[in-house]
């Protein structure tokens, strides 16, 4: 049975990890995700795991991918500097389609900006951090409970879609303690990774081939098989190739397998939207304050609704567009200054709705009456016209 535990965001993030099958970690100290280090490497050894302490985020970014082509699940933690660090290793394990981990718990910046204090502007780096094109699976819980469920969400995508997933959070919920429900083993779904492949011993395994979903092949830990691994444009057992025609049916295929299994993958969660007039949109710790400030409007005969993403990327498009096709006008509230507004702004080109952003840079969390105020400011602006 399960069983009610208080537990820190970055706790929760860890022994969530552990519950996914996580068996090796490695990163760098850094404020607000060292409690995720800290706790992975009291309770890893105790599954018979590793964790390791990198000389740098770079370095721990390379050991996860060794780790993971070697057999292990493995994930890292990080703020954003390191986060920033470690995005040429996250375009590696994109093109190598190696299942990888990368928890950012974010903080005020530019550069060291606020340690201590929470922020949302990780989130288009999240997407486009790394050069190059290519798609990326992205979420972000609100609770802690949220951060143990979604963590073991964030390796079963690792592992089906064999590729890098970001986890975000902040500081806010990397520090928070709450009375969480742990789920039994049933209630919580974890891919296994496989293990070993019937072939031949001088058979060279195809890791790289692409079914008719466009998905890759199970990935099978080194040793046991014989491929070939390389960030270079490469064929379907891994080798370097050069023709033009080999570059683009690679480059798709990475694309489409997420992208067009976006559907699939998005999550969110929705509170009084079905009649709503006007509609929040809010994520992380903000879209906590959001809840309680739709409750609040609501008490006042304001129907308003939140929609809050949890797959960040790829953006929940679909059914973000069907919803402003019925509201008035949508207010995102966000701690950076407009990221989603302008992925929301994209959804809204064939719909119109009046869009108000509400951004906070200062290091706190934007309050429910913060959010209140806007929503009256929009309902009388909906009266005016």
């Amino acid at each position: 049975m399960g069983k009610f535990v208080l537990l820190q965001g970055d706790e929760a993030c860890a022994l969530g990890a552990i519950k996914a099958g996580c068996r090796f970690f490695a990163g760098y100290p850094i404020t607000p995700a060292t409690e995720i280090a800290e706790t992975m490497s009291r309770e890893l050894p105790k599954v018979g795991g590793t964790f390791i302490q990198m000389e740098d985020e770079i370095a721990s970014a390379a050991a996860i991918v060794g780790a993971s082509l070697a057999g292990q699940k493995s994930m890292t933690a990080t703020s954003g500097p390191g986060f920033s660090l470690m995005q040429e290793v996250i375009g590696y394990a994109s093109m190598t389609e190696t299942p990888v981990v990368i928890v950012d718990v974010q903080r005020g910046g530019p550069s060291t900006g606020m340690p201590t204090k929470p922020a949302q502007g990780d989130i288009m780096q999240a997407r486009w951090g790394t050069h190059g094109d290519h798609q990326i699976i992205a979420l972000y819980p609100s609770t802690v409970e949220e951060v143990y469920r979604y963590i073991v969400t964030a390796f079963n995508y690792a592992e089906k879609y064999r590729t890098p997933v970001i986890f975000l959070m902040d500081e806010i919920l990397g520090h928070m303690r709450e009375s969480i429900y742990l789920p039994p083993d049933s209630e919580l779904i974890s891919l296994k990774r496989v293990s070993e492949k019937e072939i031949e011993d001088d058979e060279l395994f195809h890791p790289f081939k692409g079914d008719d979903l466009m998905l890759t092949a199970p990935l099978v830990e080194m040793g046991k098989t014989k491929f070939h691994v390389s960030g270079l444009v490469h064929d379907e057992s891994g080798f370097p190739v050069g023709a033009p025609l080999d570059a683009d049916r690679l480059l798709r295929r990475l694309d489409h397998k997420i992208r067009l299994h976006a559907d699939e993958i998005v999550k969110y969660d929705e509170y009084m939207v079905d009649d709503a007039e006007i509609l929040v949109i809010a994520y992380g710790s903000v879209a906590r304050s959001a809840i309680r400030a739709v409750r609040i409007a609501r008490e006042d005969k304001i129907n308003v609704g939140l929609f809050k993403p949890i797959t960040i990327w790829p953006f929940p498009t679909t059914r973000l567009r069907q919803l402003l096709k019925k509201v008035s006008a949508v207010i995102i509230a966000e701690m950076n200054l407009g990221q989603i507004v302008y992925e929301v702004s994209r959804v809204n080109r064939r719909t119109n709705t009046q869009i108000e952003l509400l951004s906070k840079v200062n290091g706190e969390l934007i309050s429910p009456q913060e959010i209140l105020d806007v929503i009256a400011k929009v309902k009388s602006s909906i009266l005016d016209l």
